[in-house]
């Protein structure tokens, strides 16, 4: 039956839990306890948990802290959390303790019934394999729950956030280098400035994207720096000696990441800078996306009375009440992203304030807004780059006829009439609705073979016209 339960015992007494889970006392007491919000940690936490357990399993066992007729079912029900067949059995919010002590012995003991259960006892039975004594073997959630944090986040940034960028920053470089020819209004302070190409504007972006690949980049490095080993305040204790470099191992191998020991564990549970770092890096990030949505959004603008620069694609999605308005909805949904990284780097700045001594006590939250973002501005970087950059088109016509009014282009006449002519050249033609050529010579300043000579906007262009950073 649906409602059937079994009852256990712990340290605490006995309590009901559903039959066919396959959590404990511990962790159903957490579920009474914690109902706070309905956030839960991602599959790609729990697959950090499960693979955290099955480390430590297999260290345990090579240096001799636990018999491998224990250790070999706990690493396999170890990797069924991994592999994401036991994610409905992780029942617990984010809002727990700020150790994360709750998601810990949730996979403790999960993982003892499961490798309990792979030995023929019934779920419950606590014996052999005691979720505690074994899966928990020279462990303290102290250091678990921080190591689960790093392994988290390292994969999630390299496996996914640095290839999504990736993806969008070729995307505009394909762009930089395709429209490099189509000169246009450059504009600043939202006004009209002196001309420039369609491929360098797209160049900027990209190169803003590439250097958020590489902030990630330069970050890792503290991430790949575990605390396991530190037990409960960094000192080691009640664990093997070499457990926190041969778990590191166990882990680089399945990971194909550079994981080590932090060689200072009480940093590494007392503070969680590096992942503050991190998400200072992910609002860096979320900046560059917010500026790149909204230039093109503002670019284009129209399709009649805006920019209109650029056309944005339709996407077979409109107006409920304007028939077949089309609406840059991409670069809607990805400054939304940005909106909220931007506030979970704010969570994140806040919670990593809250190290207390020994203990930081905000951990589930930062790993919750962090593994958040990073999900966030893949997810948005690749849509942004498959439904908005690779279907942009120039408006050429749009571009030229910018270009043509720009008062700005009398710029390319002060190394000849000086600037205070120019300036006056400029305001004749906006007052009295002349061209610049036409301004210019009623004012006897330049000559219209002269303006031809020296006012060229592919010209205007060159020294800045390589594009830098695309490779």
């Amino acid at each position: 039956m649906a409602d059937a339960t079994r009852t256990e015992t712990d340290s605490l007494g006995t309590i009901d839990i559903p039959a066919d889970r396959y959590w404990g006392p511990q962790t159903e007491r957490a579920r009474q306890l914690f109902r706070i919000g309905d956030q839960r940690f991602p599959p790609l936490l729990i697959r950090a948990v499960g693979l955290h357990k099955l480390a430590c399993a297999e260290a345990n066992a090579a240096l001799g802290e636990l018999p491998q007729e224990l250790a070999e079912p706990i690493r396999q029900a170890a990797q069924e959390v991994a592999d994401g067949k036991r994610d409905a059995d992780f029942p617990l919010p984010v809002w727990q303790t700020g150790s994360g002590t709750q998601t810990n012995m949730n996979a403790n003991e999960v993982i003892a019934n499961r490798a309990n259960e792979i030995l023929g006892q019934p779920l419950g039975s606590r014996k052999p394999v005691h979720p505690n004594d074994h899966v928990n073997r020279g462990q303290s959630s102290n250091d678990n729950f921080p190591t689960v944090m790093h392994i988290a986040a390292a994969e999630a940034v390299e496996g996914r956030l640095i290839p999504a960028l990736g993806r969008l920053h070729a995307a505009l470089w394909r762009r930089a280098e395709e429209w490099n020819d189509i000169i246009k209004v450059g504009r600043t302070h939202m006004m009209d400035a002196v001309p420039m190409t369609l491929g360098q504007e797209f160049g900027a972006w990209a190169r803003q994207v590439e250097l958020g690949q590489a902030r990630l980049r330069d970050t890792m490095p503290r991430l790949l720096l575990l605390p396991q080993g530190g037990t409960a305040v960094g000192t080691g204790l009640n664990r093997h000696p070499d457990l926190d470099t041969v778990f590191c191992r166990i882990v680089a191998e399945r990971t194909g990441l550079a994981f080590a020991p932090n060689p200072n564990k009480f940093e590494g549970m007392g503070a969680h800078d590096a992942l503050v770092e991190l998400s200072g890096q992910l609002n860096v990030i979320a900046v560059s996306l917010n500026k790149l949505g909204n230039d093109i959004r503002l670019l284009g603008s129209g399709p009649r009375s805006g920019i209109a620069e650029l056309i944005v694609p339709a996407d077979g999605l409109s107006s409920s009440i304007m028939p077949g308005k089309t609406n840059p909805t991409q670069a809607e949904a990805l400054t939304m992203v940005c909106a909220r990284v931007i506030g979970n780097n704010t969570t994140v700045t806040v919670a990593g304030a809250q190290s207390y001594l020994e203990l930081n006590v905000f951990k589930p939250v930062i790993i919750h807004a962090v593994l958040e973002s990073v999900s966030l501005l893949a997810d948005a970087a690749e849509s942004f780059a498959v439904n908005m950059v690779e279907k942009l088109a120039p408006n050429r016509e749009r571009i030229a006829q910018n270009l043509a009014n720009s008062l700005m282009l009398v710029t390319a006449l002060n190394p000849h009439i000086g600037y205070d002519k120019a300036v006056r050249i400029g305001k004749k033609a906006l007052a009295e609705n002349l061209t610049l050529k036409e301004a210019a010579a009623q004012l006897g300043y330049v000559t219209p073979e002269d303006f031809d000579r020296w006012v060229r906007p592919e010209e205007m262009v060159v020294p800045g016209m390589t594009l830098e950073g695309g490779g």
